[in-house]
């Protein structure tokens, strides 16, 4: 590793993953390089991130013209690209996955956002990409909905790496923990090897502050104002404190650690700050902890390695913290509760759910003219 601040970072207990792919930045070397510039530890994707690359550019260009001639359906397209996509992306990362024992180098891929909802459909196509990509270092990505806990803890029993996503609430991310030691407990029953498992919890962090905040600003008194900001990593403090005592500290996970267990990892995603008067590191900064990792834009990665933090801050005293403030947010009447387990879970579905919609979509107008123009050629 050649970025000094990644190093430090990485020894502080984060580690830092690329929470973007295209094909562009695959065919351009540019993610090669910054394997080593940014000492990058993994990758994330989701639709939005696809929606964006297909969307621009023409890097997509030949293979919509070889789907087109193949006469495949825009969703065979879709996923024909995803899957290449983090194929590609996860043999660049393999030799840092084999160097760190498959404690780092993974590279994420949702599952079908549109059938969340759907836990069979979920599980079926799971093992379908599963052996589509083919590659030991794959995530697949599960939302932490109440259909997709099942599906993690199936997916684990059956040997996969999964990250869990769309995590807002401590409550949530203790059922998910729950499932993860399930998954694995049954894994062991049936007499197979869970060493070569990683799994990640992927808690969600602006997004907490930036439907908070709306509710601190209508409420409008000096003590609501005064936590503009601090909930969502508060949120996230409390989160990490679940996460030792149920799975650090546990005699029920040290059983399986016997076994050759990793920890599911917290992952702090969505870490790009929304309110530009909060310090573009701010998601960074304050949730650094052993055993996390964090998945950042282009532009806060950039930031975090020219001017963030490096020294731990998710210690006992700032968990006395979090205490204090989501205990205040409650004395005010904001349900963060409400918030954080339906609302911004509900938002988040739909939105990725609406960004595959609108991928399919466009790729279906491109392969429209991708066969027009052969008809005419």
């Amino acid at each position: 590793m050649s970025n000094k601040k990644a190093e430090q970072i990485l020894n502080a207990g984060v580690s830092m993953w690329l929470d973007s792919l295209s094909r562009e930045m695959l065919d351009s070397g540019w993610l090669k390089e910054r394997l080593t510039s940014w000492g990058l530890r993994g990758q994330t994707s989701n639709p939005t991130i696809f929606e964006k690359a297909v969307s621009k550019g023409s890097s997509y260009d030949p293979a919509v013209k070889e789907a087109a001639e193949k006469g495949l359906t825009r969703e065979q397209l879709c996923w024909d690209l995803m899957s290449d996509d983090v194929q590609r992306a996860c043999d660049l990362f393999l030799p840092l996955y084999k160097e760190s024992k498959g404690g780092d180098g993974y590279v994420s891929l949702e599952l079908d956002p549109t059938r969340a909802d759907d836990t069979e459909a979920s599980i079926a196509q799971a093992h379908q990409l599963w052996k589509t990509v083919d590659r030991p270092n794959l995530m697949l990505k599960v939302p932490g909905t109440e259909a997709g806990l099942p599906v993690l803890e199936e997916l684990l029993a059956c040997g996969y790496n999964v990250n869990v996503t769309l995590l807002f609430s401590e409550e949530r991310y203790r059922e998910v923990m729950e499932h993860f030691m399930k998954g694995l407990e049954r894994r062991v029953d049936q007499g197979q090897p869970i060493d070569s498992i990683a799994s990640v919890a992927s808690f969600f962090i602006s997004r907490v502050d930036s439907e908070v905040d709306s509710q601190l600003d209508k409420i409008g008194s000096k003590e609501a104002l005064a936590l503009k900001g601090k909930i969502a990593v508060a949120n996230a403090r409390v989160a990490y404190a679940a996460y030792q005592e149920v799975l650090e500290n546990s005699e029920r996970f040290a059983k399986l650690q016997a076994k050759g267990a990793q920890l599911q990892r917290p992952l702090w995603a969505s870490t790009s700050t929304k309110d530009p008067s909060y310090p573009d590191t701010l998601y960074v900064d304050e949730l650094i902890g052993p055993n996390c990792v964090n998945t950042l834009p282009e532009n806060t990665l950039e930031a975090a390695l020219d001017h963030g933090k490096t020294e731990v801050t998710l210690n006992k005293e700032n968990e006395k913290l979090a205490r204090q403030e989501l205990a205040q947010l409650k004395a005010l009447g904001v349900d963060l509760h409400q918030i954080t387990n339906v609302l911004l879970v509900e938002q988040g579905v739909e939105k990725f759910a609406q960004s595959y919609e609108s991928l399919v979509s466009t790729l279906g107008e491109a392969l429209k003219a991708a066969q027009s123009a052969g008809a005419t050629s």
